[in-house]
């Protein structure tokens, strides 16, 4: 049984693994440690077990399809004066196996049974079908 757990969220904004590491580039550019975050109004109440491995999951269209492992969680104090929880994750994403997941608000934990296995060393060689087709393959449950 593994000690930790896992958040996954939706990708909003962006349509693919690849996307999402280009936006990433772009935007940790200005940031101190140069290292990608994502902000969020909650704070993970599970915050230990998310720090002893966890990654955060992301779902595009309807897939998971990658994931980021979660380095640390820092306040960040938002432009209303409102703290909220900046979860930190290392820059290299790493690609899953197809995950189809129904639309969700926020963020979710994800146990490490239940989550996706990171794709072999052959598939990710291989090219990534469009995102449109793995939510339409999700969609009719061949995923």
């Amino acid at each position: 049984m593994s000690d930790h757990i896992n958040l996954i969220k939706l990708c909003v904004g962006t349509e693919t693994p690849d996307d999402l590491a280009r936006w990433q580039a772009q935007r940790r550019r200005d940031l101190p440690d140069k290292l990608p975050r994502h902000v969020t109004r909650m704070w993970p109440k599970r915050a230990e077990e998310l720090l002893a491995g966890g990654s955060l999951y992301w779902v595009f269209k309807g897939v998971c399809l990658a994931r980021q492992r979660v380095i640390r969680l820092d306040e960040v104090i938002g432009q209303d004066g409102i703290p909220r929880c900046g979860i930190v994750l290392d820059p290299e994403i790493t690609r899953t196996t197809p995950m189809p997941r129904r639309p969700f608000q926020g963020w979710r934990y994800l146990t490490a049974a239940d989550a996706p296995a990171d794709l072999s060393d052959r598939a990710r060689k291989e090219d990534p079908l469009p995102a449109s087709l793995n939510a339409a393959l999700a969609e009719i449950g061949v995923l």
